[in-house]
């Protein structure tokens, strides 16, 4: 069983995705060519905003849209402690401060009641994250961020195609980013981002940023970095772009079975909820489980791969150590980094598989 299915998905597309990268390799041009402007285009429409500025990956688009704002040394950015470590990474790269606030158990997203407090006179930006594809509570954080004069940069690197009360994740604050790595619901085959935005200075800025700073060749106004996404990664993306839509739908209903027949088969394994004004797009179906070691290995023995999406949340990594921040601090994402146990999760997998899972992890919880 495959945790992640991209050879089915590869087989189905085969024709268009070889067909857009011979394009490419007949013209020949890797870099910004004709692919890469079709792309954003074709990426701004899908999420309803005017720019998307495609990047070297999720990471880069952080810190490009950092950047562009004017993140500098001893800035503080409020985020969540809990989601993967290019979030913190990126702003202590610009030798800016995390300040990390608790997540909401429900969603494992940044709990809106908790950043107005996190907020200091140091503070430019807040980052939330919409964790394992589904958005998190933006009305209310943009209602603090506007209270306070503060910028919101979403990360969505997990969320791409998801929506909160009806909007595209990406459209959501000043600053959306996502990333097309290959596991991510919409993904390449390599590394790739994008920056979302409706702002047309900062876009301009951001392509600017993305191209070592550079307006016209070898001009250089601002200081960059080398971001750009390579024209085959655009090529193969625009083939995939069709068939978004119903993958996406299928991740859709995969989730509500999962979690139905989990309630009635497994009801020592908490499954994820989704709120009724979000979709998700299940990056990760994620579970939370007392014992995971133990349950993980008898999934493994019954045939059914699992991962972890984080077993150490960032305020206890060793890079973030000089913080001081030690167990106990944030509670809530201690707790759900100890039992958070992900589960297969693609369009292609088939209902037989799924009940296999479900009736594996029931075995293991009981």
């Amino acid at each position: 069983m495959e945790f992640i299915d991209l050879k089915t998905q590869y087989r189905q597309l085969k024709g268009d995705i070889d067909a857009g990268i011979q394009r490419v390799l007949d013209h020949g041009q890797y870099i910004m060519g004709p692919e890469v402007a079709a792309l954003e285009s074709e990426l701004a429409t899908y999420v309803g905003v005017k720019h998307c500025i495609s990047m070297a990956s999720g990471t880069d688009a952080l810190l490009v849209a950092m950047m562009a704002l004017g993140i500098k040394a001893g800035d503080e950015i409020i985020t969540t402690p809990f989601t993967f470590i290019a979030t913190g990474e990126m702003i202590a790269l610009l030798g800016a401060v995390p300040v990390f606030v608790d997540i909401d158990p429900v969603t494992y997203n940044m709990d809106p009641a908790l950043v107005e407090a996190a907020i200091t006179p140091r503070t430019k930006a807040i980052m939330p994250v919409s964790l394992y594809g589904q958005c998190a509570d933006f009305d209310a954080i943009n209602a603090v961020a506007c209270r306070n004069g503060l910028p919101v940069i979403e990360d969505a690197a997990q969320s791409f195609g998801a929506t909160y009360k009806g909007r595209q994740s990406c459209s959501l604050s000043l600053i959306g980013c996502t990333s097309f790595f290959p596991s991510k619901p919409l993904g390449c085959y390599g590394d790739g981002g994008a920056c979302f935005t409706d702002d047309d200075a900062l876009a301009k800025l951001m392509r600017e940023i993305r191209v070592h700073g550079q307006d016209r060749r070898y001009h250089h106004p601002v200081i960059g970095v080398n971001g750009r996404m390579d024209t085959i990664q655009c090529a193969v993306l625009l083939a995939k772009l069709p068939s978004f839509p119903a993958e996406v739908a299928a991740r859709a209903r995969l989730g509500a079975a999962y979690s139905e027949r989990l309630r009635a088969l497994a009801p020592n394994a908490l499954p994820p909820t989704v709120l009724p004004h979000n979709t998700s797009v299940y990056a990760q179906y994620t579970v939370q489980v007392a014992d995971r070691d133990r349950v993980q290995a008898e999934l493994q023995q019954a045939g059914v791969p699992t991962a972890v999406h984080y077993p150490v949340p960032l305020h206890l990594q060793p890079a973030f150590a000089s913080m001081g921040l030690g167990v106990g601090a944030f509670p809530i994402s201690e707790r759900a980094a100890g039992r958070v146990m992900s589960l297969p999760m693609h369009p292609f997998l088939t209902d037989e598989a799924a009940l296999k899972v479900c009736q594996a992890l029931a075995a293991a919880t009981a």
